[in-house]
C-alpha cells in the first residue's frame, strides 16, 4: 500500500454480525491451539483474552439473535473482566488468525483490522485509529509478524508477512514483508 493510499479514508469495518473465527478449525481445537501457543498455557492470560475472543466470534454462528442474547450478555461480562484482570482488550470484531501468541500480559490494546497467523505481541502494545477522521483505520497485520513491547501500530497501515516491529516504535506507515521497523516514528532498517 503506497503512502497516498495510507493517508485515503479506510473502508468500512465489518460489522461483527458473524463468526470470523478461521474456519478451517472447529471451535475446541482453535481454543485448545490457542492454549498451545501461549507459553503458560491454560494460566497465560493471552490465553483468557484469546479465549474471549473466540467466544465472541462464536456466538454469532447463535441463531436467532433471541438465543444468543445471553451469550452476548456472558461476553461482554467476560470481555470486561478480562481488560480488568488479564489487562488485554481485544474485540470479538478484530480477525484474528491461528497460534497467535500474546506474550506476557498487561497494556495490551489490540484493536486492529486483522491479525494474521503465528503473530506473537509482547505487552504494552496499542494497535487503533490515527485520527478521529478517519474511525475505520485500523492496522492490517499479516502472518509471522513480530511485535516488540511497547510497539504502537496506528492508522490504515499494512504489516507485512515476517516483518519485525521493534520495541517502543511508532509505525504509522506500511511496513513491508520481511522488513524490520525501529523507532518513533518508525523507519525500516536493513535485515
Amino acid at each position: 500500500m503506497s503512502d497516498a493510499a495510507t493517508n485515503a479514508a479506510a473502508p468500512p469495518l465489518p460489522a461483527g454480525e458473524t463468526n470470523e473465527n478461521p474456519a478451517d478449525i472447529k471451535f475446541w481445537a482453535l481454543v485448545g491451539e490457542d492454549m498451545r501457543a501461549q507459553e503458560d498455557g491454560f494460566w497465560a492470560q493471552g490465553f483468557w483474552a484469546l479465549f474471549n475472543h473466540r467466544f465472541g466470534n462464536w456466538r454469532m454462528s447463535v441463531k436467532p439473535k433471541l438465543l444468543r442474547a445471553p451469550l452476548s450478555l456472558l461476553y461482554r461480562i467476560w470481555r470486561k473482566w478480562v481488560q480488568m484482570t488479564c489487562g488485554i482488550d481485544i474485540p470479538y470484531t478484530v480477525k484474528v488468525g491461528r497460534r497467535v501468541t500474546l506474550e506476557h500480559f498487561g497494556g495490551m490494546i489490540l484493536v486492529a483490522r486483522s491479525i494474521g497467523d503465528d503473530v506473537t505481541i509482547r505487552q504494552n502494545t496499542t494497535f487503533g485509529v490515527k485520527s478521529k477522521a478517519d474511525l475505520n483505520g485500523k492496522p492490517m497485520i499479516g502472518n509471522n509478524v513480530d511485535i516488540g513491547v511497547g510497539a504502537v501500530l496506528l492508522g490504515h497501515i499494512r504489516i507485512g508477512d515476517g516483518a519485525v516491529i521493534g520495541a517502543n516504535s511508532v509505525v504509522l506507515k506500511d511496513v513491508p514483508s520481511g522488513a524490520i521497523a525501529v523507532g518513533a516514528p518508525a523507519r525500516i532498517i536493513e535485515r
